[in-house]
């Protein structure tokens, strides 16, 4: 007996000292380690790109840009850009998600931090049954009352401070989503724009395409009438024309298209979108700043949201097991009643009361501790989704990196074939003037230009989204100042 009287005796030491402590009931929600790549891609990034005029620095670690798209020299560009920031309507909801969660936070932590005072004005009029012996059997009466109460719960064991703590992690998250919202609309600004050139170059190539083709099946036409070709040299010329005509339309499509895309981004309606680019005036960024891995970690939004996640976790796991202590509420009210008016106001009228409760769980079919286990696989999950993320995080910077090295490597290959197929024409040309070689001949020449110029477009393009891509993946915020890494908070 004297054991067992003395082990409840510790026990409820224990639970004395862990109150006045304030000792944690769950894990610190720091981030696990994870492991830092000597280099993102599987082959060392090389530090420079690219051939004379179209050559790229990557800067290892230097600070990443906050505003990356200035990098285009493009004041239509960095127009666009900070229009959709500031009018996109999807981004806006969720800035106003991000602004209805932290008054939520703002609430629940007033609540727990303050007691609830109430006012209750009451009147009623009545009806009873009275005894079955004495008195009249039914009694009339009005019940005039006025009452102000007010109670605290004590957070003994954190399960209100763990509670904010979750909720306020859960913000933080939300708040990172919003900022990687934000970084992810710059970027499809930059690329929609981006791609809407080249599509608008693609068009104005094929339709020069197209009009060679034509102007080659109506000579070659004339010179069938009087039998110096054979028809079917004719057939093949038109057949050709009209497959290049054939590829206008779906071309079209996809330039009208991204030009309403970049105009909804940008918070306008389709038809209110902004003339197309120059792609040939867009500069490439000679610079690209790449942060050390241990920098993604602090400034990349989705590893800060899983950081947040993982708070939020060990929070609730705390949470999950500060339920299962005792739990100590006040409560106290004052105020006046009576059966009439006149005796509801007076001295005689008052009342009043106080009391205090603790209650400690016993037996809920296990649902707590059920619901303990559960938070721990939780606070597990999140850990493994956090390191998930970093390693997520790697592969992107990974891909962008070799990406834009294969970029730089087929947009010469692209520019030499232009070129070469631009002298080839100019050639041509000369010795059409001096009377050397028929007209086709020139024809032949611009036609094997164009499709070189063509190719040499869409390198361009890749080679500029792609540096879009790399410049996000970063992920520093658009806000931060030049130079700064967010700090986790």
């Amino acid at each position: 007996m004297r054991t067992h009287e003395s082990f409840k005796l510790q026990r409820l030491a224990m639970l004395v000292m862990l109150a006045l402590s304030g000792c944690a009931l769950g894990p610190t929600g720091d981030a696990p380690a994870v492991p830092q790549p000597s280099h993102y891609a599987v082959e060392p990034t090389p530090d420079t790109i690219g051939p004379d005029g179209a050559r790229q620095q990557f800067v290892l670690g230097q600070r990443a840009v906050p505003q990356w798209w200035q990098a285009y020299a493009s004041p239509e560009l960095s127009a666009w850009v900070d229009e959709a920031l500031k009018h996109n309507h999807s981004l806006a909801q969720a800035e106003r998600s991000l602004a209805g969660a932290k008054e939520q936070l703002r609430g629940q932590i007033n609540e727990s931090l303050w007691p609830t005072i109430d006012a209750v004005g009451q009147t009623s009029r009545q009806r009873a049954l009275g005894l079955p012996t004495m008195g009249p059997p039914t009694n009339l009466y009005n019940v005039f009352s006025g009452e102000i109460s007010a109670s605290y719960t004590f957070d003994l064991f954190g399960v209100e401070r763990y509670a904010n703590s979750a909720l306020a992690a859960q913000v933080d998250a939300q708040s990172y989503q919003f900022d990687a919202a934000r970084r992810t609309l710059a970027a499809n600004v930059v690329i929609t724009a981006v791609n809407a050139a080249s599509l608008r170059a693609q068009v104005m190539h094929t339709e020069r395409l197209v009009a060679l083709a034509d102007t080659d099946a109506e000579e070659l036409q004339r010179r069938a009438a009087i039998g110096a070709v054979p028809a079917d040299d004719v057939l093949a010329a038109q057949a050709n024309a009209q497959s290049l005509r054939a590829s206008l339309p779906g071309l079209k499509s996809q330039w009208q298209a991204m030009r309403h895309a970049l105009a909804v981004l940008m918070g306008r309606t389709p038809d209110a979108a902004p003339d197309d680019l120059d792609i040939a005036a867009l500069r490439l960024p000679e610079h690209v700043p790449l942060s050390v891995p241990s920098d993604l970690l602090r400034q990349r939004p989705d590893i800060l949201a899983a950081d947040a996640a993982l708070k939020v976790a060990a929070a609730q796991e705390a949470l999950a097991t500060a339920e299962m202590f005792p739990s100590l509420s006040i409560n106290a009210s004052f105020g006046q009643s009576g059966f009439s008016w006149p005796k509801a106001t007076g001295a005689a009228g008052a009342v009043w009361g106080i009391g205090a409760s603790i209650t400690q769980p016993i037996f809920h079919g296990g649902a707590l501790r059920a619901r303990r286990r559960a938070a721990q696989e939780a606070y597990l999950a999140s850990e493994d989704n956090y390191q998930q993320t970093v390693l997520n995080a790697f592969q992107n910077v990974a891909d962008s990196l070799v990406a834009l090295t294969h970029d730089a490597d087929a947009l010469q290959a692209a520019s030499a074939a232009r070129g070469h197929s631009e002298q080839t024409w100019r050639n041509a040309q000369r010795r059409t003037a001096l009377g050397a070689v028929p007209p086709s001949a020139a024809r032949a020449g611009e036609r094997q230009y164009l499709n070189a110029r063509l190719g040499e477009i869409r390198a361009t393009a890749t080679r500029l989204a792609d540096t879009a891509t790399l410049f996000q993946a970063m992920g520093v915020s658009i806000d931060a100042p030049e130079g700064a890494v967010q700090e986790k908070r």
